[in-house]
């Protein structure tokens, strides 16, 4: 039975919350589920899972919780939302679905810019999939290559990023780019395989310099059969999933049938093929057969802040780790610890472990097997495996190889953390030192915004603005901003910095007006920075002053970066637009380091989108089919003949005309596109 009386705050309860919410709250149910916290904005304060909604969210209404984070983020609440769920593994996994995308203010969040890189197996043959008899059987049988090799006929191997297809092979995750490089030289100097594009592979005469170094079997030009290709592939592939032992049997197993028939050639490359994975198993000192897929976790939490390393081992190899540095761990702590009531809690790093283990495998494939630094819940274990489809054990106190994986993990969480500290520790000394220089005003260094502005383009071509935004004490990337200026002369950057800085702070300004006229604090993208940096000296302030005076806003906000003598870094000048006579810092100031970051990020920002657009702009983004008359089978071949869109744009008409199926006005129309 649920209680519909509405629940009367304790003594000291915080009386603000309306009698509508407090009837929402009586009125819960006593069963699993997720509810969650907005404030006036109807921004999301907090996301919390509950065995029974009515009893863990009333504690939050009838607790008296004094001045601690839990009260500041209860006195901010005025709506709320629940779902009920089956169960407490259903209500933990809606919880971290939610905090990975809503990104609530008081929960622990671990934010990654980057999916895992994988290496990436294309044009796969059939005969990779049959067994490893059949498939030596007929190595070797056929001694010519191919009169014609088709790519479709011989696997790539190349670094990939994003989603999976079923049509071809994926190998990983890997932590970094780098450890995919390492395995794709590992794959060519063992086993040979190729990295060249389709195109590429398809235009060649003669075989390429890898092939000279021993990294390629140069299968492009017939040096090897398909049927033997095919075994390298089936042994590389083999080797990435950790049968390293069975690989290094086939080898010599083909090594010794080739002696025996005097095909000394055939059994020096295989004899070479098992001297190299010798090589590399023995420098892999890390390996362990047992282990084929583990995750390693270590937590590290100083100074408020926190480190998860997570080390990798894929077909019993060591991959490399990668730090994961959590936000409001302080106040999602807090709460926790208050929300667990006279139930003994966890330690801080068990708590932020546990969270990460719940967010990061929402979208990130799982091993079945965890190495982890802090126990966690088995409720959290037993959620995992039924998301998974699959059991997941967690070791706490491991044996062995797997405690010095662990101790590895734990050293590089510690290490990665002190750096962050230190690096943090700095920003802050810079981002103090830019407000004392520039007398701003500001009760807290945390809120302070600038937005910075470069325009780029080459002879006119292509112009691009930037906007970069520091906030936090850090580059804040998620809030950069590029527009392409278009309606002015090119080259004429005062035209393009009215442009853009007339399109980024119309809207603020409309803003600023409504919340005056309705007595509010303007709030979101309604908020003016706390300084608009713009690159450049006099010419650029004036413009960004006009701007201003038009849209009514403060021009004490704008300042130049002007550079000095000789556009030597260090001797920069800051010019005002209010009619402040210009500033010179100092080469050793921290706020000239600060703003010359900026400054430099927008540059780059900017310059990088350019050189994109420009791209684009001259062949065609790389999408002839967007040309009239080009579709996919008549790219394809202009694609084959040429080597890819940058040959087919340096090609003539009469060149491109010589393509079957393209006649000669349509050649003249697909050149005149691409220049």
């Amino acid at each position: 039975m649920t209680d519909d009386t509405p629940a009367a705050p304790a003594c000291g309860a915080t009386p603000a919350h309306s009698e509508e919410l407090l009837r929402e709250v009586a009125a819960l149910p006593s069963l699993p589920g997720v509810y969650r916290y907005f404030d006036v904005h109807d921004q999301l304060l907090y996301v919390g899972k509950a065995i029974s909604l009515k009893k863990r969210v009333s504690s939050y209404f009838q607790k008296n919780h004094g001045g601690t984070r839990t009260g500041h983020m209860v006195s901010k609440i005025v709506r709320m939302e629940t779902t009920v769920v089956r169960s407490e593994a259903e209500a933990l996994l809606l919880e971290n679905n939610l905090i990975k995308t809503k990104n609530p203010k008081y929960n622990i969040l671990f934010r990654d810019d980057k999916s895992y890189p994988y290496l990436k197996m294309t044009g796969v043959p059939v005969a990779t999939k049959r067994s490893a008899s059949a498939a030596v059987g007929q190595a070797g049988a056929t001694g010519q290559g191919p009169a014609s090799p088709l790519a479709a006929n011989f696997a790539r191997v190349s670094y990939y990023r994003g989603g999976v297809e079923k049509k071809h092979h994926y190998f990983g995750p890997y932590p970094s780019a780098w450890a995919v490089k390492e395995a794709i030289l590992l794959m060519q100097k063992v086993f040979r395989l190729r990295t060249c594009e389709d195109p590429v592979f398809s235009n060649r005469s003669r075989p390429c310099l890898l092939y000279q170094i021993k990294r390629c079997s140069a299968p492009c030009v017939g040096h090897i059969s398909d049927q033997d290709y095919a075994q390298d592939v089936a042994n590389a592939e083999k080797f990435l999933r950790g049968d390293t032992k069975e690989v290094m049997r086939q080898l010599e197993s083909r090594m010794m049938a080739h002696s025996d028939k005097l095909e000394f050639e055939q059994a020096a490359e295989l004899r070479n093929q098992v001297a190299a994975l010798s090589t590399v198993l023995h420098q892999q000192a890390m390996d362990n057969v047992e282990d084929r897929d583990v995750d390693i976790l270590a937590v590290k939490v100083q100074g408020g802040k926190a480190c998860v390393n997570l080390a990798m081992v894929r077909g019993g190899r060591h991959l490399g780790d990668r730090p994961y540095f959590p936000v409001h761990v302080e106040d999602a702590v807090g709460l926790a610890d208050e929300a667990a009531g006279d139930a003994p809690s966890a330690s801080v790093e068990a708590q932020v472990l546990e969270a990460f283990l719940s967010q990061h495998y929402i979208d990130v494939a799982m091993p079945p097997t965890l190495i982890l630094s802090e126990p966690v819940d088995k409720g959290l274990l037993k959620a995992l495996s039924e998301q998974v489809g699959f059991k997941v054990s967690a070791v706490h106190q491991p044996r062995e190889q797997r405690r010095a994986w662990l101790d590895m993990a734990q050293t590089n969480a510690a290490l990665q953390l002190a750096r962050l500290l230190a690096e943090e520790g700095s920003q802050q000394a810079r981002t103090r030192a830019l407000a004392e220089a520039l007398d701003l005003t500001l009760d807290n260094l945390e809120t302070l915004r600038v937005e910075c502005f470069d325009i780029s383009h080459t002879a006119g071509e292509a112009t691009q603005a930037s906007c970069v935004v520091f906030h936090q004490h850090k580059m804040q990337n998620a809030e950069y901003r590029r527009f392409n200026i278009e309606g002015i002369t090119p080259g004429d950057d005062y035209a393009a910095m009215r442009q853009v800085l007339t399109r980024r702070y119309s809207k603020v300004a409309e803003a600023l007006r409504e919340a005056k006229h309705a007595g509010q604090a303007p709030a979101g993208t309604g908020r003016l920075p706390d300084l608009v940096l713009v690159d450049g000296g006099k010419g650029q302030v004036s413009m960004a002053r006009e701007v201003f005076e038009h849209l009514g806003l403060d021009l004490s906000l704008i300042v130049g970066v002007e550079k000095g003598e000789g556009r030597k870094v260090g001797l920069e000048e800051l010019v005002f637009a209010d009619g402040r006579e210009k500033v010179y810092l100092g080469a050793d100031s921290a706020a000239l380091m600060l703003v010359a970051q900026i400054r430099d990020e927008a540059h780059r920002f900017a310059i990088t989108g350019m050189r994109a657009q420009r791209a684009k702009v001259r062949v065609g983004g790389g999408k002839l089919e967007e040309i009239p008359g080009v579709g996919p089978k008549r790219r394809a071949k202009l694609l084959q003949r040429f080597g890819g869109v940058r040959g087919v744009a340096l090609a003539s008409v009469d060149d491109i005309a010589t393509v079957d199926g393209v006649s000669k006005e349509l050649a003249e129309e697909i050149y005149r596109a691409l220049h």
